[in-house]
């Protein structure tokens, strides 16, 4: 199941505008508060699937119901990019476990390139609900490499993954690689991917943007 924010007119599309536009890139302060809005908005609309219990609140004033979560996810989030968008994420599941993978590319050419994952930090995930996050699905090898590095901490009982931007070849793979039961969160889905696996219109290096360049 897909949901493309996107399709719908909302304040999220002022958002991802500002957050492709050149010139507003430019402040990297302010690339990293429209990735984490943007993120917000994408936890809200993941909210609406997960499951809820009722309880009884007390007010000043008398007793209502009320629908609550019944859990919190864990938060996965893929290093460098992927930080504003944690950020973003755990505003809205505040209590939320969280997990930090890092993965990367190592070209052998300007086309060819392998994908590896170093690094992680994660808690148990089995039984659990999983939101994996990444600002770009570029060709989707990266997610899926995390995915699978992070079942080595469970099996979870639903996975979710958001991103702000993605590729028709990164769902594509996704759906391949993935299991069936994998919703996907994405703000816009771009029009191609290029040799060079860059989305086209795309937004430009997430990570660079938002941190500097890396050398």
């Amino acid at each position: 199941m897909i949901h493309e924010l996107n399709k719908t007119n909302s304040i999220f599309g002022t958002f991802l505008a500002e957050l492709r536009d050149v010139s507003i890139q430019k402040d990297s302060m302010r690339f990293r508060r429209n990735l984490e809005r943007i993120s917000e908005i994408l936890a809200y609309e993941i909210s609406k699937i997960l499951p809820y219990r009722a309880e009884i609140v007390t007010t000043p004033l008398g007793q209502t119901e009320v629908n609550k979560l019944e859990s919190q996810p864990v938060i996965a989030s893929i290093l460098r990019a992927g930080l504003p968008m944690h950020i973003g994420l755990l505003n809205y599941f505040d209590k939320a476990e969280n997990a930090f993978v890092s993965a990367y590319r190592k070209h052998t050419t300007a086309e060819d390139f392998e994908i590896f994952v170093e690094y992680m930090a994660a808690p148990k995930i089995d039984g659990k609900i999983l939101i994996i996050s990444d600002p770009m699905l570029a060709t989707g090898g990266s997610m899926v490499m995390v995915y699978k590095a992070l079942l080595k901490q469970g099996k979870p009982s639903q996975i979710i993954i958001a991103a702000a931007i993605a590729a028709p070849e990164a769902i594509t793979y996704l759906r391949k690689h993935l299991p069936d039961t994998v919703k996907i969160f994405v703000g816009a889905i771009d029009q191609e991917l290029t040799a060079q696996s860059y989305i086209v219109p795309g937004l430009g290096d997430a990570g660079d943007l938002a941190y500097g360049e890396k050398y």
